[in-house]
């Protein structure tokens, strides 16, 4: 009897164990098929609808690309597309390339394809990349107060794909206190050729560089006057951009939610403790004491460093 009970545990605990194994690794492997699954019905949905113009191989070198201006884009180049959101490959298919600044010649697809077929099309695009798409962020970031610039200038295209390093275009952040904006001559350099003949956004560029206007960019990220912020030192001090400036390199448009709140003011006066905002003193205060102490670095934390 007690070598039956023995026996019947011994099954009752391999019954469990094969029920637990069922529902993780089986759960792990239905996933892997529906992935899988997504990928072939993602095939045959490009082949359809896209390599006409990308190719079979997504090299943009479809049968119709020849009609083109600028030559559709290199899918299969991992280069430039691992460094994409998922979010920005489902907007370009879903509302065209001027959705995220790019050439028209790309159109919508959201009348032609569910949002769950353009979904299969991108998974099937990850596929084509070399070297090969290791994951990443899927969204966008999308910022509050991003202001409408005169320009569709998209960070995610610039910063995201082709990781034009920030101090190309903001020279002046590594020897003033100043980031500056790139010349209308440096946009035109790389733009003399890439998108002038079919992009809208970049032909805006040439208008102003003909009529030798500067371009009105409106101004994101501001501390007040009577501070004195050197960019420069910053640098100096290997602090990422995106410390202050937030995900750029995910961002259509930048913006900021900086500066002092009246709620958040109010909150701290009632006894609350909520993190401080972007761009205000404390904020800094906080960076320059947790950088003293992680970096071991020599950030000042007296008044007459910043105001001066």
């Amino acid at each position: 009897m007690k070598w039956r009970s023995w026996a019947a545990g011994g099954v009752a605990l391999a019954v469990a164990f094969l029920a637990a194994w069922l529902t993780v690794f089986g759960s792990r492997a239905l996933a892997a098929s529906h992935t899988e699954r997504d990928i072939q019905a993602g095939r045959a949905l490009f082949a359809t609808h896209c390599a006409a113009c990308h190719g079979e191989g997504g090299r943009g070198d479809g049968a119709s690309a020849a009609s083109f201006a600028t030559r559709p884009a290199d899918l299969a180049d991992g280069r430039l597309m691992n460094g994409l959101p998922d979010e920005f490959l489902v907007s370009v298919i879903t509302h065209g390339g001027p959705a995220q600044g790019l050439a028209p010649t790309m159109p919508p697809f959201d009348r032609t394809l569910s949002a769950d077929q353009i979904r299969r099309v991108v998974a099937f695009v990850r596929t084509l990349a070399r070297p090969d798409y290791r994951g990443g962020p899927t969204t966008l970031a999308r910022p509050p107060r991003a202001p409408r610039q005169p320009i569709f200038f998209n960070h995610v295209i610039h910063s995201g794909s082709f990781q034009i390093p920030c101090q190309y275009c903001h020279a002046d952040a590594r020897r003033s206190e100043y980031a500056g904006l790139p010349s209308i001559e440096r946009c035109v350099g790389c733009h003399k050729i890439i998108g002038v003949a079919d992009n809208p956004e970049i032909g805006k560029i040439h208008d102003y560089a003909r009529r030798g206007a500067p371009i009105p960019w409106m101004r994101v990220f501001k501390v007040p006057e009577f501070t004195y912020f050197p960019h420069k030192a910053h640098v100096r001090a290997d602090v990422a951009c995106q410390t202050c400036h937030g995900p750029i390199e995910r961002m259509p448009v930048v913006g900021a939610d900086t500066g002092p709140g009246l709620a958040h003011d109010l909150a701290r006066l009632v006894g609350l403790h909520p993190p401080q905002r972007l761009l205000t003193m404390g904020w800094c205060v906080d960076c320059h004491r947790r950088e003293n102490a992680t970096r071991d670095t020599h950030a000042p934390l007296d008044c007459i460093a910043c105001h001066h």
